[in-house]
């Protein structure tokens, strides 16, 4: 792959990818950013690398949840508690800063695994082919951690007075 193409490829994948990360990082514009930004680093330093077997996207994708990964053991900041508190203080503070603020904190109720894969396959519609390279992970425990997302989610929903 050239450089034009390559650029090609990020001009039409950066929104999708920006948008999961700052949901996977519950809002936090400025880390999902930096996130995003190390992934694209890292993408054009190994486009050799990229050999055409999946998408462009789904190889993007996955060096970036990789990037999420290192970022969150690195910094050991995300922590579900600390997720809420960041949300409900972001909320406290102004509400036009997070305009989707009860869906991050719907998000941060769920574990890592079922957040990413309820945000790849909903928010930027990847397959469970897709969502299952991106993570690394089978195809049966990804269609398990959409139907416990799926649940999880509900259940919040109903607990804070969200009716159909």
């Amino acid at each position: 792959m050239n450089r034009a193409a390559f650029e090609k490829e990020v001009i039409n994948n950066q929104e999708p990818l920006r948008r999961f990360l700052l949901n996977l990082c519950g809002g936090d514009g400025a880390l999902s950013d930096d996130i995003a930004q190390e992934a694209f680093i890292k993408a054009y330093l190994n486009i050799n690398s990229f050999n055409g077997l999946s998408k462009f996207s789904t190889w993007l994708f996955r060096i970036a949840y990789n990037c999420y990964c290192d970022n969150k053991r690195a910094s050991q900041r995300f922590s579900t508690v600390e997720i809420n508190d960041r949300v409900h203080m972001a909320g406290e503070s102004s509400d036009s800063r997070y305009k989707n603020q009860e869906l991050y904190m719907a998000l941060a109720q769920l574990g890592e695994k079922e957040r990413s894969a309820i945000l790849l396959f909903y928010m930027e519609d990847k397959s469970i082919k897709e969502i299952s390279t991106i993570t690394g992970t089978p195809e049966n425990t990804i269609k398990s951690h959409l139907s416990r997302a799926r649940l999880n989610l509900s259940n919040h929903l109903k607990t804070i007075g969200y009716e159909r």
